[in-house]
């Protein structure tokens, strides 16, 4: 039922007070029609006795207390979906901004979707293939896990993101995979490099893309995460397609969750973040995943820039509590011009025994990946060695390893951007590497593995 008030209160930032309400719910939204005939649109985020505390999506400037009327539309934010999204660009609520049509939706669904129950929740274990050998090789990622990105201010994260999109595919299969791309707080600039790098690579067909510019309200930024969701979840439980779902920049997203929670007054938690900020990441993380019985799933890569570069940091330390491993990108290894500077001794992925082994990568996988992982540990030790007391301080062995972290970072690492490594192209250039160092030194990896890979040079793939 839509009731209409000329009651406002006071306004303060985002938020604005009506008074004399009656029946006005909680995510109810709300059109306040100004003296100049402009119209803005609200949801309504408190309400107590007879006042009803109102966010207003495209900020308060412009409003005149005495001469403004609001009114209650009596439902919650709504956002219609359809297949015919993919392809598409829209701003972060929803609404296209590519020029093309009006989307004709298949059903309208409350953005303020549930996490999955975890009762109902399938395993993940099936391995995704992005391309880049420091994920697929080391940091695994599986069909329905959180595998967030922490990266720092500057580093290039964004065209991680874009390399994924382009490249992500799940091997052996040919089920229908799409991508829910959500863009908060970035810049045109950005939004622009996101909007062509797609369509070049013809990407963009199987992308829904959701923008929230810097310059746009960051009231909208609290929605961006829901709206690209609740499309995720439509495309992936009801129509049988398995999302991977990108989120960038979720720093952004938590200043936006700060900004209201001060406009409110509300007791500030750690850094000035509010209280609930676990709370509210754990809401929009854990709607991804794999359900029983349903054919879809959703993968979540949330990218967030840890403020100066600091683990510890509300944010992704809260992040790390509720996903299933990260990937931190690292500023010294950008600075040596490595890129994607994936810092693999600090990155876990947590399932990434889930989705390795026979008749899924290779047999040898594991195995070799501890051993690379032991190697580039020994290399990085030299090098600290060495800075101390020189290079000439070190035993032989110590520089075979000091060589082998060099070209470890050089090779597997360091990738081109459009370099799209198959899975067995990471392997046998991992086994290439491991033949710099002598096979007594092998003491992670199974005899037999080493007997086929290692010894035999030109054998690799089977």
């Amino acid at each position: 039922m839509i009731k209409e008030y000329s009651s406002i209160a006071s306004v303060a930032g985002p938020l604005l007070v009506v008074e004399g309400v009656e029946g006005a719910k909680y995510e109810e939204l709300v059109e306040i029609y100004m003296h100049s005939g402009e119209r803005k649109r609200g949801r309504v985020l408190e309400v107590n006795q007879d006042k009803a505390l109102v966010q207003i999506f495209e900020g308060s400037s412009g409003i005149d207390v005495e001469n403004c009327r609001v009114r209650f539309l009596g439902k919650t934010l709504h956002i219609g979906v359809a297949s015919d999204m993919l392809g598409r660009v829209f701003d972060g609520l929803g609404r296209p901004k590519d020029n093309g049509p009006e989307i004709i939706p298949e059903a309208m669904l409350d953005i303020n979707g549930a996490p999955i129950n975890p009762t109902a929740r399938d395993y993940p274990n099936e391995f995704i293939q992005t391309g880049i050998s420091s994920i697929d090789g080391i940091n695994t990622l599986v069909r329905g896990q959180k595998l967030p990105i922490f990266s720092g201010s500057g580093l290039p994260h964004n065209r991680l993101a874009a390399q994924i999109v382009r490249q992500s595919r799940v091997l052996g299969q040919k089920e229908e995979f799409a991508v829910v791309f959500g863009a908060m707080g970035i810049t045109f600039e950005e939004a622009n490099f996101f909007i062509q790098d797609f369509s070049k690579s013809g990407a963009l067909e199987r992308v829904v893309l959701f923008l929230n510019l810097a310059d746009d309200p960051a009231i909208e930024r609290v929605s961006t995460p829901r709206v690209a969701f609740t499309v995720a979840e439509y495309l992936a439980f009801e129509k049988g397609l398995h999302i991977l779902i990108i989120l960038s920049d979720m720093t952004n997203y938590a200043e936006a969750l700060r900004e209201i929670s001060a406009a409110r007054k509300e007791i500030p938690g750690r850094r000035g973040y509010p209280g609930y900020l676990y709370t509210d990441l754990a809401n929009v993380y854990e709607r991804s995943g794999r359900i029983k019985g349903k054919k879809g799933s959703i993968t979540l890569i949330p990218i967030l820039s840890m403020p100066e570069d600091d683990k510890t940091h509300p944010i992704p330390d809260l992040t790390g509590y509720i996903t299933e491993g990260q990937i931190i990108l690292s500023r010294s290894l950008y600075r040596k011009k490595i890129a994607p500077p994936v810092d693999v001794q600090q990155s876990l992925s947590r399932l990434k025994d889930k989705g390795i082994g026979k008749g899924k990568t290779r047999e040898d996988h594991a195995d070799l990946f501890n051993q690379l992982i032991a190697c580039y540990a020994r290399g990085k030790e030299a090098a600290e060695l060495a800075v101390i007391l020189g290079e000439a301080a070190l035993s032989d062995l110590d520089k075979i390893y000091l060589g082998f972290a060099q070209k470890y970072e050089e090779l597997y690492i360091a990738q081109e951007e459009y370099e799209n490594r198959t899975i067995e192209e990471t392997l046998d250039l991992g086994w290439k590497l491991l033949r710099m160092v002598p096979r007594g030194e092998m003491k992670r990896v199974r005899d037999e593995y080493l007997t086929r890979y290692y010894d035999k040079a030109e054998e690799g793939k089977k």
